[in-house]
């Protein structure tokens, strides 16, 4: 269709359609009428003043065209080009988005750039724990007061596991990844290490943590902790954490956690009884505020700031990213959300 043919089209259907109502007939028989060809001043009007109804409208739809083509004649009036798509501004220090099916890069901000992780390090502890061979989600875990003992310690996040109780590897995962629990994934860590003390099966999952990460050709990433609170070498990039948060997600367990707003778990006390846990609530408040968010984890700390990595799918397309070092919980979300729209938009 001709520039003269689309601007004919886009005037009559102001004039008739919208504000005053003509048929939809007159609208596909246009379309039919003059698909290809070049402006037909004389062919449009006698097309209206058939129309029933629309005679009265005639000499001003005749206007509308004849000065359209008179215009048109001059080469006035030209096709407006495309915006460009602008690049959005982060309060991030580093930021990353791909197009999780392909990988293909869609934004990036010191991607490359070594940061402290905080609790997006828990990412890669489900990722370990949900990689185990044979790995059965209802064995039950007894809660030590040393993870008691080490929340305390640390002044970290939790899942509020009560020492001496018995909690499910799948309830770990949930208390792990909704309320960022350090208790929980010190008991996971400590479950999924080997050795004969504590310490050593700590040692022990930490190298899983990081040999996975070697194995997705990771260089910019390496594990001290298993929940975030490092010891000078826990760190990554935009980019790192954005591919091992893309690995973990092809796990259908891993992504019916992450996605999970609120999780309430029933554990079994030193007696027998049940005990009905205050309901865990993701951290993760894009699940709510993010039409089509489907995870995966927050992350904060002294060093690291503030801290997301998302994911979100619409219309069969699925973009994942990370922001770290933004500076609040509430930015780090409005990071996130422009991410995503930029990278739906491309």
């Amino acid at each position: 269709m001709t520039q003269a043919t689309r601007l004919t089209y886009i005037l009559f259907h102001r004039l008739h359609v919208t504000p005053e109502g003509a048929t939809p007939k007159w609208l596909s028989y246009w379309g039919i009428w003059h698909p290809l060809g070049s402006f037909n001043q004389i062919g449009v009007i006698d097309l209206i003043t058939g129309i029933t109804g629309v005679r009265g409208r005639v000499r001003r739809a005749a206007a509308v065209v004849i000065t359209t083509g008179a215009v048109l004649a001059s080469g006035a009036l030209t096709t407006a080009p495309a915006q460009a798509l602008t690049t959005p501004t982060i309060a991030a220090k580093g930021g990353f988005v791909m197009n999780n099916s392909t990988g293909k890069s869609l934004y990036t901000k010191a991607a490359d750039t070594r940061r402290s992780t905080g609790s997006t390090t828990k990412i890669m502890t489900a990722k370990v724990v949900l990689s185990q061979p044979n790995l059965n989600l209802d064995t039950k875990v007894t809660i030590q007061k040393a993870y008691s003992d080490y929340i305390v310690s640390n002044n970290a996040s939790s899942a509020r596991l009560i020492v001496g109780d018995k909690v499910t590897v799948r309830q770990l995962l949930y208390g792990l990844m909704l309320p960022s629990g350090c208790d929980a994934a010190y008991a996971l860590a400590d479950k999924f290490g080997s050795g004969s003390t504590r310490g050593a099966r700590v040692k022990s999952f930490l190298g899983k943590m990081n040999k996975q990460a070697k194995d997705l050709g990771l260089t910019n990433t390496h594990f001290d902790s298993f929940d975030g609170i490092g010891k000078g070498a826990n760190y990554s990039t935009p980019r790192d954490l954005t591919k091992i948060a893309s690995s973990a997600m092809k796990s259908a367990n891993f992504r019916a956690i992450v996605k999970t707003k609120s999780y309430t778990a029933k554990t079994v006390t030193k007696t027998g009884s049940i005990r009905t846990m205050q309901p865990w609530t993701n951290t993760n408040t894009l699940l709510s505020s993010y039409s089509g968010a489907i995870g995966v984890k927050t992350g904060s700390g002294p060093e690291a700031k503030y801290c997301l990595v998302f994911a979100a799918t619409r219309n069969g397309k699925t973009v994942i990213g990370t922001v770290l070092a933004s500076t609040s919980a509430t930015v780090r979300a409005s990071d996130a959300t422009k991410l995503l729209n930029y990278g739906f938009a491309k």
